[in-house]
């Protein structure tokens, strides 16, 4: 029996040994048919939930915080320097029970609701549609505004849209001038609704299309150039059939884009704590979230049967990870720690997003502050910017840039009999010929060795950036608010054309080229 276990022993070690010894070549191609990564796969979302709108963007503007209108000076700064390309709101569920109207006017004269889905806490409707679309103008960023299907009216849809995007006269436009704002925003995106299949209504796939269809009958632009971009609620993760049902019932020139949702969660049950996690709970949270790679791939199989020219865009418009809330928090505002394991989360994700780009062309982490796997938190006058921050803020040189098609066999990750690919990889060339590669190792213990033939690029010289920390658990906090920041990463040799990369354990890294 003890030779038995010596055996054992010496088979893992060696295993171990040659698994952390073991090259991944990675050949990246310069195909000119590839599609442009666009810039809205780095795209956020915010809620009426929680501390996400007020106390999170939204302080008012008697707040001692420095604000401009009401509205956070701080968070526009970080976001800007994000290039964050576009906005979704006011959900979410929220949008479901909203009512645009009650969000215009004096704000004294303005109705409060209770907000059913987070918190049961009463909104008054102080930060509405001005509020909302001026702080987008400032950003720079495209608002994405998700229209009232459960709980509103077709007219109701119809005149948001002549409120915000015309500029001749109409009872709406007039409206606007009246409430301050003399030219249109012209506003793009437009959700038809939300989750539809749950929160939304609890619809079946039929009655959504049929519902879908004679909303987007009465939503037009004739005079903003492209119109409007109208798009469906789309699948519950792996409802392939929704997906289906969409494409099959709702003719294309009405179908601007298809939503997925998907999250990162161990269990719905027991989601599991932000900070105070296990291997093989971080392990199980990966394998969530890499499971993206399925769904965008067989919901897009799906989409090419009906659209094979690829006209209608795949919107993966909530994605991010789920946890427990912080302890002492309001469990209906969803508040969370952002660690290490979030930045692991978020390169892999938008690296899938990235060689998905002929298809998936929005995507918006939940939350942007205070929610989910946010990119800022705030406690009062003090504000953080998380790992999740620093990861899309490296990958932002992806943006509008060309795709360099990457195939590879990865190593594996494996906790408790269990695998998954170890190395995650996505590279582009951008307008001024740079080439960018963005590397995950999702391997929580061994780092990996990559190598990179580069003499077909065109570049000769590379920097690079790394996110990673000491622990899986490391986060942000308020007290050391730069604990995990990218460095300059120096793990890498050019040798005769060739990358030659080790990368650390559940690290990201950014190279650059030129």
């Amino acid at each position: 029996m003890k030779k038995n276990l010596l055996f054992l022993f010496v088979a893992l070690s060696l295993q171990t040994i040659s698994a952390q010894n073991q090259t991944t070549i990675i050949a990246i191609k310069n195909d000119a048919g590839a599609p442009t990564i666009n810039k809205n796969i780095y795209g956020h979302f915010a809620e009426h939930l929680g501390r996400c709108i007020y106390g999170g963007f939204f302080v008012g503007d008697t707040s001692k915080i420095p604000n401009t209108k009401g509205v956070r000076n701080d968070i526009i700064a970080a976001l800007k320097d994000l290039k964050i390309p576009n906005l979704r709101w006011p959900g979410g569920c929220f949008a479901d029970t909203y009512h645009w109207k009650d969000g215009i006017g004096p704000q004294e004269q303005r109705p409060t609701i209770v907000n059913k889905w987070w918190g049961g806490v009463t909104e008054d409707n102080s930060f509405g549609t001005h509020d909302f679309l001026n702080m987008c103008e400032v950003l720079g960023a495209e608002p994405y505004l998700s229209g009232n299907v459960g709980s509103g009216t077709v007219q109701e849809l119809a005149d948001w849209v002549q409120y915000t995007n015309f500029s001749g006269k109409s009872p709406m436009s007039d409206l606007r001038r009246k409430n301050g704002r003399t030219e249109p925003w012209k506003v793009k995106f437009w959700g038809i609704g939300n989750e539809a299949w749950g929160c939304g209504g609890n619809m079946t796939a039929e009655y959504y299309a049929g519902e879908y269809r004679k909303f987007a009958t009465f939503m037009s632009d004739w005079e903003n150039t492209g119109g409007i971009t109208r798009i469906a609620s789309g699948s519950n993760g792996s409802d392939y059939n929704w997906t289906e049902v969409m494409m099959k019932n709702i003719p294309l020139n009405m179908l601007g884009g298809l939503g997925v949702h998907h999250y990162a969660v161990i269990d719905w049950n027991k989601k599991g704590d932000g900070v105070d996690f296990t291997e093989l709970q971080y392990f199980q949270t990966m394998k969530s979230a890499l499971k993206m790679e399925e769904l965008v791939t067989k919901h897009a199989a799906i989409m090419d049967k009906y659209d094979p020219e690829k006209k209608v865009a795949m919107l993966v418009d909530e994605w991010g990870g789920w946890y427990e809330v912080e302890k002492g928090t309001n469990p209906g505002f969803l508040y969370q720690q952002n660690t290490m394991r979030d930045a692991v989360l978020a390169g892999a994700t938008l690296n899938i997003f990235n060689n998905h780009a002929d298809r998936v062309r929005m995507a918006n982490l939940a939350q942007c502050v205070n929610v989910l796997q946010a990119v800022i938190l705030t406690d009062k006058a003090k504000m953080i910017t998380t790992p999740t921050y620093h990861v899309m803020k490296l990958y932002a040189v992806h943006q509008d840039a060309k795709l360099l098609p990457v195939s590879f066999q990865s190593p594996l990750y494996t906790v408790n009999g269990e695998t998954l690919p170890a190395v995650s990889a996505s590279a582009s060339k951008d307008k001024n010929g740079a080439v960018h590669i963005s590397l995950v190792n999702v391997d929580s213990k061994n780092k990996n060795k990559i190598e990179i033939d580069i003499k077909d690029l065109g570049v000769k010289n590379f920097t690079g950036s790394v996110i990673t920390s000491s622990k899986l658990q490391d986060y942000n906090s308020f007290d050391t608010p730069n604990k995990i920041v990218p460095v300059i990463f120096k793990g890498f040799e050019n040798k005769k054309g060739k990358l030659e990369i080790t990368i650390p354990p559940f690290s990201v890294v950014v190279l650059e080229g030129k």
